[in-house]
């Protein structure tokens, strides 16, 4: 067993970014602003699943609205399902997306169950779930840095283009709000 003087500068980040695997119960349910609540199992029988998670009553998440939406946009043509996932009612996600709630899959999660689900602690947040509902990356809050590490990773999975992150339209880095509320 090695001392902690014993372990290199890498180790000890390499230690730091192991986590225990997210894996979203098969039934946890998805509801489309458009239709009916299905099990988030039935969005990814064939593609991966990209959500971008955000709160309607929180100006973090507007001020990223535009910046989600290009990156969704970039993603739409990959081998994955794009999507935002608003915590408030199908209404509340339609007025708070406005024209991108056309544009892109949006579901409502009103009691936040799926953001439970997921694990996340802040919003806004953009996450990858594959076939087996593996959480296989995320970002949390609006961290350009991160956010690029996401899309570098989705577009390796992918096999896809990366989106230029951040834009120069992009707003500045800041925390997120609580993601329970």
């Amino acid at each position: 067993m090695a001392n902690q003087s014993d372990l290199r500068a890498g180790d000890v980040q390499d230690q730091a970014q192991e986590h225990d695997p997210v894996v979203v119960d098969a039934a946890v349910s998805l509801m489309p602003i458009n239709g009916e609540a299905r099990p988030i199992s039935d969005w990814v029988t064939v593609f991966h699943l990209v959500m971008v998670v955000l709160d309607p009553y929180t100006h973090e998440s507007s001020w990223i609205l535009n910046t989600s939406g290009r990156v969704l946009r970039n993603f739409a043509g990959a081998d994955c399902r794009v999507a935002y996932l608003v915590t408030g009612t199908p209404g509340e996600a339609k007025s708070f997306l406005g024209p991108w709630a056309e544009e892109i899959l949006t579901f409502a999660d009103e009691d936040r169950y799926v953001v439970k689900a997921l694990g996340l602690q802040s919003l806004p947040a953009i996450v990858h779930l594959d076939h087996q509902l593996n959480l296989r990356t995320q970002a949390q809050g609006w961290n350009p840095k991160e956010w690029r590490n996401f899309a570098n990773q989705l577009s390796r999975a992918m096999s896809w283009h990366t989106p230029l992150i951040p834009a120069a339209e992009d707003p500045s880095p800041f925390n997120g709000t609580p993601a329970l509320g």
